[in-house]
């Protein structure tokens, strides 16, 4: 009988996850949408994360046949909001012109910035090379490094100050961009 926890696993899903999920990248996209909705669920984003991240990693591939859809449908609709979130950070409009909320904590933080097609497609994958129990834990630590984020999202933002804010904006655009389109390529095979 294996050993329920293997660390070897554990680190190399946790750092697989982290570097898809990149909290660290999407900081000036959270600072942006800190400043447009006045205020960040992070308690309410996080768990969020966490029970997407989890449920999909159980059922994603039922859930997504369910409702006729395949992973690469999902990938691509999640290209198209990344692809569109980079454009209002790169171009500094807003497309999106309907109220928003006082608060931001489900839609588009947790889903599809931080809990996206990109790492929903990887849990998928992650599940045919290591123990669940192992990519639950690093689901859980991912979600805390996570919360960090989102909890200290004012002191980044007075650290970084409005120019270095705006500067980091358009580079992480830039690679948001890049990344909405790699995922939209790898989906369609253009």
């Amino acid at each position: 009988m294996p050993h329920p926890f293997i660390i070897k696993e554990i680190i190399s899903v946790t750092m697989i996850l982290f570097a898809i999920i990149d909290i660290l990248g999407a900081i000036p996209v959270i600072i942006q949408l800190r400043q447009r909705v006045g205020h960040i669920e992070s308690e309410k984003a996080s768990i969020a994360v966490l029970v997407l991240m989890v449920t999909f990693l159980f059922v994603g591939d039922e859930l997504l046949a369910v409702i006729g859809l395949d992973i690469s449908s999902f990938a691509i609709a999640g290209s198209l909001v990344i692809f569109i979130i980079a454009m209002e950070m790169i171009l500094g409009v807003d497309f999106f012109k309907e109220e928003l909320p006082q608060a931001a904590s489900i839609v588009p933080l947790a889903f599809p910035l931080i809990a996206g097609a990109g790492t929903m497609t990887t849990l998928l994958s992650l599940k045919s090379q290591y123990q669940t129990q192992n990519i639950l834990v690093g689901i859980v630590l991912n979600t805390v490094v996570v919360y960090a984020v989102l909890k200290n999202v004012k002191w980044l933002e007075k650290l970084l100050g409005p120019i270095g804010l705006s500067v980091l904006r358009k580079a992480f655009g830039i690679i948001l961009l890049a990344i909405a389109i790699k995922l939209f390529r790898s989906n369609t095979h253009l």
